[in-house]
């Protein structure tokens, strides 16, 4: 199966020689897509230095503007719609890939799934199965269903950063289209399970949740009546 891993980026150079070599360890077949802010000129250098010149990756990469609002469904979104691999990683530039994690993923996608949620070794969600963050998607589910109102997307853009996860886990559970692969491990180092240092941008993640429960619980109408 073609396999691609989407990392969107918003600043943290140092992470991106750890992540790449997790992937290249593990899916060496995978390309990587990197998602980059147009101003960050410190994660391309990183990029350059670990994977050779940017401007040599054969369109491996797409940069944006600026945005605060959605930046990370956006640039989900707009990964998926520039690639063409049959299986789609919802990645981040905070993970460790664990050996076997995308045969474990792959090997629940029966027939009529379109979403495996793996397992981050952190939210007890993740390894109960109770919720997934980071997913292995299957193209065709994007193509035919997309979020429960857009078409072609993954995830709605209207999340300031949290929940985007929620909607779409719910939306494609609510579809009888989502498997949970508890040992497909993807680890995120997150600080809130001491994985990782705090910074500006983990912080706010503590006024971004309002406003994203605020968004999710707006929403949770439209895949409950449509499951119904």
């Amino acid at each position: 199966m073609s396999l691609v891993i989407l990392v969107p980026m918003l600043g943290r150079p140092q992470h991106v020689a750890p992540l790449l070599e997790s992937i290249r360890e593990t899916a060496p077949h995978a390309r990587v897509f990197w998602l980059i802010t147009e101003d960050d000129g410190e994660v391309i250098s990183a990029i350059d230095r670990a994977v050779g010149s940017v401007k040599l990756m054969g369109g491996d990469y797409q940069i944006f503007p600026p945005r605060e609002r959605g930046d990370y469904a956006k640039k989900i979104n707009a990964g998926i719609a520039a690639t063409d691999e049959e299986h789609i990683f919802t990645g981040a530039s905070d993970l460790v890939f664990r050996p076997g994690w995308y045969e474990a993923a792959v090997e629940k996608m029966a027939p009529g799934i379109g979403v495996v949620g793996t397992n981050d070794l952190g939210n007890l969600g993740t390894r109960n199965g109770g919720h997934a963050t980071h997913m292995l998607v299957a193209r065709w589910y994007v193509e035919q269903h997309g979020t429960i109102d857009e078409p072609g997307k993954f995830y709605h853009e209207g999340y300031w950063h949290e929940c985007c996860d929620n909607e779409a886990y719910e939306t494609a559970k609510s579809r009888g289209m989502y498997a949970h692969a508890r040992d497909s491990f993807v680890e995120h180092l997150h600080p809130l399970w001491g994985k990782a240092e705090w910074d500006d941008t983990y912080s706010a993640m503590r006024q971004r949740i309002d406003e994203g429960w605020l968004v999710f619980r707006g929403r949770r109408k439209l895949w409950r009546q449509s499951s119904r």
